[in-house]
């Protein structure tokens, strides 16, 4: 298995894990429960979420002549959803903030 294939796999099984574990709190809370198989969708469907997401960025900062992913294009990532992209901008300002007062110091 080549070196990608086999990072790709751990990120998947960490994301596996990771997801079942929110579900698990979720359906414990709603006193519920989850199979395997939606495990697995929920986990796949965050996949393809991730590539795509991915593929926008490298996009974006390649259209803006970078080769790095900046704040910048994360932002136009979230332009179609107002609710994300607000959240965005928040953490964006206060990292920002953050930042003018550690160089004030």
């Amino acid at each position: 298995m080549p070196q990608d294939d086999a990072t790709t796999e751990r990120l998947k099984a960490s994301l596996w894990f990771s997801i079942g574990k929110i579900i698990d709190e979720e359906t414990a809370r709603l006193n519920t429960t989850a199979t395997p198989q939606f495990i697995g969708a929920m986990t796949e469907m965050v996949w393809a979420q991730i590539e795509n997401v991915a593929q926008d960025l490298e996009s974006f900062s390649r259209h803006a002549g970078r080769t790095t992913v900046t704040t910048d294009d994360v932002l136009l990532v979230t332009r179609r959803n107002e609710a994300l992209q607000g959240i965005m901008v928040d953490f964006v300002e206060r990292g920002k903030a953050g930042k003018e007062r550690e160089r004030g110091k």
